[in-house]
Order: C-alpha cells, then sequence, then structure tokens
C-alpha cells in the first residue's frame, strides 16, 4: 500500500439484487447493473456482503477496508479514528415494490440484545405521485396490540403513512418500525450495518416461491413502542450562503449530517477538524479539485474526500448552470451548528 497523500475517492458500485427492485437505476440515472432488475447500488461501503472498490487515481482497485486496515486516520480523521470500520454505509434504493414493515436496533438495545446499530435516513431523489413510505406509529402501541395487528393483517393501519415527492427527507433513528413504499427512489444514509428485523412482508414469497423469514421476536425487544413523531424533516438554509452558492442543512443527527450545497462560481470548503464527508452529485456536473487532482462527478455519482484532504474546490462543470451536491459528514460533531 502506497504511503502517497489520499484525494478524493470514487468508487465502483456495488448492486444488490432484492425481490423489491426495479429498473430507476438504469432508466432513471443511467446505471448499469449487472441484472435487469436491481434493488440496491452500495455507493461507499466497507461491507464484507459489498465492499467499495476504488476507481480512480493511484490508489485504483484497492478496497475501502485495506485503506481502513492501514490508512484509517487518513481516511476518517481524527473524530472516528478509534472505528474499525467506515462508520456509514451509503447507498441508492430503488423500491419498484413495497418493502417489508421493519425495525433496526438503536444503540442502546443493540448493546443489550445484540445486532448491528442503524440509525438512516432517507433523501427521495424521485417518486411516482402516489408513492408515500409507513415510519412510526399513528399511536403509543404495545407489544401485545401490534402482535393483534399482525394476526389480523393490519399492520400498515397502526403506522404512520406519509406521501412523498422529490426533495422529502425522511429520519428513521433505530426502534422506529418502517417501510419504503414502492414507486420510491431514494438515497439512503445510515450507520454501517446490515441488521434487519422483518415484521411483515405483505404477504410476499421469495424467490424459492416461499414466504420470507419474520423477527417478530427479535424485532419486539427493539421496537420503539411510544414513538409517534413525525419522520419528515424541515431544510434550513444556512447564512453562509452567498452568490453562486446555496447551502442548505437537511438533517444533523448523533451519526451524520447531511447538507445540500448548489455551486455555480467555484467555492472553497475545508475539513478544519479533520473529518471525512461523502459527496453525491443530486443535478448538474460537478467539479471537485484539490491539489493535482480534479473529478468530474456526473448526476447520480459520489466521491469519498478522505480527511487528510483538508481543503478543496468545488465548482459546476457549466458555471451557468449550478450542480447541485449533497453533503454528507460524520455525527455528532455537527450537530452543533458549526460550519460544515
Amino acid at each position: 500500500m502506497s504511503n502517497a497523500p489520499l484525494y478524493p475517492l470514487t468508487f465502483t458500485p456495488v448492486y444488490q439484487d432484492y425481490i423489491w427492485g426495479g429498473t430507476r437505476l438504469q432508466d432513471t440515472l443511467g446505471r448499469s447493473p449487472e441484472t435487469a432488475i436491481c434493488a440496491e447500488s452500495w455507493e461507499v461501503s466497507d461491507r464484507p456482503e459489498g465492499q467499495s472498490i476504488v476507481s480512480n487515481g493511484p490508489m485504483e482497485g484497492t478496497p475501502l477496508r485495506e485503506l481502513m486496515q492501514t490508512r484509517r486516520r487518513d481516511v476518517v480523521g481524527a473524530l472516528k479514528a478509534d472505528v474499525d470500520v467506515f462508520p456509514l454505509l451509503i447507498k441508492i434504493i430503488d423500491a419498484n415494490k413495497t418493502l417489508s414493515i421493519q425495525v433496526h436496533p438503536d444503540d442502546a438495545s443493540a448493546a443489550q440484545h445484540g445486532g448491528e446499530a442503524k440509525t438512516e435516513m432517507w433523501y427521495v431523489l424521485d417518486a411516482d405521485a402516489d408513492a408515500c413510505i409507513y415510519a412510526g406509529f399513528d399511536t403509543a402501541m404495545t407489544a401485545d396490540a401490534f402482535k393483534r395487528a399482525i394476526d389480523d393483517d393490519g399492520v400498515a393501519d397502526v403506522l404512520q403513512k406519509q406521501p412523498v415527492r422529490p426533495g422529502d427527507v425522511v429520519f428513521i433513528p433505530g426502534g422506529r418500525i418502517h417501510a419504503i413504499g414502492a414507486g420510491c427512489l431514494i438515497l439512503e444514509i445510515q450507520q454501517n450495518s446490515n441488521t434487519t428485523y422483518r415484521v411483515d412482508d405483505w404477504g410476499r414469497l421469495g424467490a424459492d416461491g416461499k414466504p420470507r423469514d419474520l423477527h417478530l421476536d427479535a424485532a419486539s425487544r427493539v421496537i420503539n413502542w411510544t414513538d409517534t413523531a413525525s419522520p419528515m424533516q424541515k431544510a434550513e438554509r444556512l447564512g453562509r450562503s452567498t452568490p453562486g452558492r446555496e447551502e442548505w442543512r437537511l438533517l444533523s443527527c448523533d451519526h451524520f449530517y447531511l447538507g445540500q450545497i448548489n455551486v455555480s462560481a467555484p467555492t472553497r470548503l475545508s475539513s478544519a477538524d479533520n473529518t471525512f464527508e461523502i459527496l453525491f452529485c443530486k443535478a448538474g456536473t460537478a467539479r471537485i479539485a484539490t491539489g493535482d487532482t480534479v473529478i468530474d462527478l456526473a448526476p447520480a455519482t459520489s466521491c469519498l474526500i478522505p480527511a487528510s484532504v483538508t481543503e478543496y474546490t468545488l465548482s459546476s462543470v457549466d458555471g451557468e448552470t449550478a450542480a447541485s451536491i449533497m453533503r454528507i459528514l460524520p455525527g455528532p460533531y455537527y450537530m452543533d451548528g458549526q460550519s460544515a
């Protein structure tokens, strides 16, 4: 492994084929997954079941896992230097069919009952006119009442059902029961976890023609039974917006921060506190420049800015049309209102 300075890294997408997937990755985003039906693209992943491989520059062909083992502080910075794996997992999800009703443990319940904690959020990239999500309860529940709803095929009736449209932001902390509805194309940001407890699968059969497994006992131990808060989040326009640069805070929690920045004029960004960030180009073509490295991010592509890259310039390739970029940073530092 070279000790040469790191630079903005792009990765080969890891495509996942699940039974509820569709063709939006090809039709809407212009991707080329290996299968006609594709459910997810793992954009930045340090998972054994889907490992990101660098696709640009001198590190091309290097797994993110190897970078974490040999260059951890350069990758994640001082704020996350004690982590063993890259702390976030970034996905694009094409829900051609409604996903199962499910729940993930939060930090406390994972520590008590096992599994990997998973708090996540969804940014809606595209959605059918009637698309919706399910998240949280209409009214506080008990385990017994919930079991009766399952037995009566009425689980969806006790959940909050929210219509969604492009640009919506949905927060799913661990313990919040949820399902992505059919017709949603979503950018998902989550803790690095793959623990899912399936509660109900809408009577669906798996690829083998049999019902998929449910995990009711495990789910009952981690569900937040009093969770009736709205999952929908409101964007906050930041005061540092200037001509040629508009910026919003979309969500901030213990585990990650999501912002959106629209740039037409070149703007210089820095990571003064030595942490990584991930950029996802939503619209236009974004140009990232630092040192001798220049990367153009087409729409629906991602880039990891390692912590050792402390400053870079972000601009639009077409200077007259703004590029719209999602900025993902680790928490909890960015909860405190400090500039990102």
